[in-house]
């Protein structure tokens, strides 16, 4: 694969895992012997398109994020920044980290991935960059496989929607450096629940990439014994 321009991927794990009900946050619970988190990591790592890696970590738990590096001795090159108090801003703040270091967002290519979304596979990781470098856009999405009715007012009406018109996003979404740091100069807003939604909202439209039904997130208990099968299931 033959890369021409500098690769980005900004792991977002910004957030304490409140909803998880645990005391633990879900990035640092163990998948397989190995922190949730590190599992995602590892396979921007073994990506062809060789990210520069940069990790984004509630300021309250950096130290157990050196610690948890420690007793693993997962040695993957990264650079850590500090989380906000929102997923924008903790992308806002990892961009910022990557001016920072000199490079022109013109120049570069940047994924954004959930680092509870262990499963992710390195050649996902290769066709969200290969599309980005197309159309500048690449957002990973499935299709939806159940039913969808859609709520209007106050929720008392809805009406079935077609759903071979809904498609669930995933991570990673790459886009051109520029596109994205255009689209993260906009002021907050509470719709941006992805960073498809913000660069889209800005004006640019976005490329879907077929996704994987076994990159699934980590949100609730529920979900990490799941991960374990679909992680043994690999060949």
């Amino acid at each position: 694969m033959v890369v021409s321009r500098k690769n980005y991927a900004i792991i977002v794990a910004g957030g304490t895992g409140t909803r998880m009900g645990m005391d633990t946050p879900k990035q640092f619970l163990l998948l397989d012997g190995l922190p949730v988190m590190m599992h995602a990591i590892n396979a921007f790592y073994r990506s062809e398109s060789s990210p520069q890696l940069i990790v984004v970590i509630h300021p309250s738990l950096r130290d157990d994020w050196t610690t948890l590096c420690k007793r693993h001795g997962f040695d993957v090159p990264h650079t850590v920044v500090d989380g906000g108090n929102s997923r924008f801003e903790s992308v806002k703040n990892a961009l910022n980290a990557i001016t920072v270091a000199g490079d022109t967002p013109e120049d570069c290519l940047i994924a954004v991935h959930d680092a509870a979304r262990p499963l992710i596979s390195p050649t996902l990781i290769d066709k969200t960059y290969l599309q980005a470098a197309r159309t500048g856009t690449a957002a990973l999405a499935v299709p939806s496989t159940n039913s969808i009715r859609v709520t209007h007012g106050n929720g008392l009406k809805n009406n079935a929607f077609p759903r071979t018109r809904v498609y669930l996003m995933q991570t990673p979404q790459t886009f051109n450096g520029a596109v994205l740091r255009d689209a993260y100069e906009q002021a907050y807003e509470h719709a941006f629940t992805d960073d498809a939604s913000v660069v889209e909202k800005k004006g640019y439209p976005i490329t879907l990439v077929d996704g994987d039904t076994h990159n699934i997130k980590i949100t609730y208990a529920e979900d990490l014994p799941i991960a374990e099968i679909l992680l043994r299931q690999r060949p």
